[in-house]
């Protein structure tokens, strides 16, 4: 079968003929149907995140089951899926606890064990779910991250009907997050981001803009709540800036879940930010299988729309990708989500 892959860090992926792979008995082989590309696929190539090599990437997938192992009696071939990215143990404490993201020896696809840039990827059937007739597979296979991601962050921020939210960054993650708290029943959503044009997406689906080039966007929050600020704020972006931000625009008691990835370090006012509030910072990591059928479900009601977010489609060719790649690099893709769609080769 054909896959793109990533021989070593700080080299294009290459496209390469490999074997279909193995199926165990408790696995199940997908046709590929729609691979995302994710911003964390150019970190893997560029080597700022390590990762297993040679590896094919793609973490993002949706397809049909193309074979079952001789132990999985509950799909069958032909079935439309998508795939929680984590292939975990099942069996530890932070498995049976409902926390597998921080299973021992759980492994990524597309990063710790081979992915979705190719025609087939073995699964675990444990990290398998049906596809939604009203879901495409490319819809399917960008929300099996970046909306996941984002329900997950809502989810650990305790939001409530009626409660206010701040969505810091408008990618695939925010402008996911945007719907999926309105669909949860926040009473007002504040969107901010640097992008017209994102501005623009996320006021379509109901949100309040903040443009964060004409002010500091923690004060324009509070400017447009009567200085109350907002129950919850979410930070997609990974900047220490717009983490104080997050935490400066909190209402009394409420709640920063920052979900961006950085390495720099984030100061804050303990005294005037958290305790004189009782307002928390929480950290979000990945999402959950048991989060997904929610998921999938307000996909398949019109509540979550990625029709304006999956704006494009390469096929399984490795300069393809690559431009992609170099766009997120460049942070010039003008494509909110782009995916891999193998029958297009």
């Amino acid at each position: 079968m054909k896959a793109v892959r990533l021989i070593a860090p700080g080299r294009p992926l290459e496209l390469h003929d490999v074997p279909v792979p193995a199926l165990g008995p408790h696995d199940v082989l997908v046709r590929v149907g729609a691979a995302g590309i994710c911003h964390s696929d150019a970190h893997y190539r560029a080597g700022v995140s390590p990762t297993r090599t040679p590896v094919t990437l793609g973490h993002e997938v949706a397809g049909t089951v193309e074979r079952v192992g001789e132990s999985v009696f509950h799909f069958a071939s032909g079935e439309r899926v998508c795939a929680h990215y984590l292939a975990t143990c099942g069996a530890c404490p932070h498995c049976r606890g409902g926390h597998e993201q921080f299973c021992g020896t759980g492994q990524m696809i597309g990063k710790h064990r081979d992915g979705g840039f190719a025609e087939f990827v073995v699964l675990p059937a444990a990290s398998v779910l049906p596809l939604p007739a009203a879901v495409s597979f490319a819809h399917g296979a960008v929300m099996m991250c970046s909306s996941a991601t984002a329900l997950h962050a809502l989810r650990k921020a305790r939001l409530a009907a009626s409660e206010s939210v701040a969505v810091f960054g408008l990618g695939g993650l925010g402008a996911s997050a945007v719907q999926l708290a309105r669909a949860l029943g926040a009473a007002a959503v504040y969107a901010v981001d640097l992008a017209p044009a994102k501005l623009a997406l996320a006021a379509s689906f109901g949100a309040i803009p903040v443009d964060a080039t004409a002010g500091d966007a923690a004060e324009k929050i509070r400017a447009l709540t009567a200085g109350r600020g907002v129950d919850v704020a979410l930070e997609l972006i990974g900047l220490p800036l717009t983490m104080q931000q997050a935490v400066r625009c909190l209402a009394p008691l409420g709640r920063a879940a920052l979900a961006g990835l950085t390495a720099q370090p984030l100061e804050i006012s303990p005294y005037h930010e958290l305790i004189n509030r009782e307002a928390e910072i929480i950290g979000v990591s990945d999402h959950l299988v048991t989060e997904l059928p929610e998921l999938l479900a307000f996909a398949a009601s019109g509540a979550l729309d990625l029709s304006r977010i999956v704006t494009r489609t390469v096929a399984l060719d490795a300069a393809a990708i690559n431009a992609v790649l170099d766009e997120l690099d460049r942070f010039s893709n003008i494509a909110v989500r782009t995916v891999v769609e193998p029958a297009q080769s």
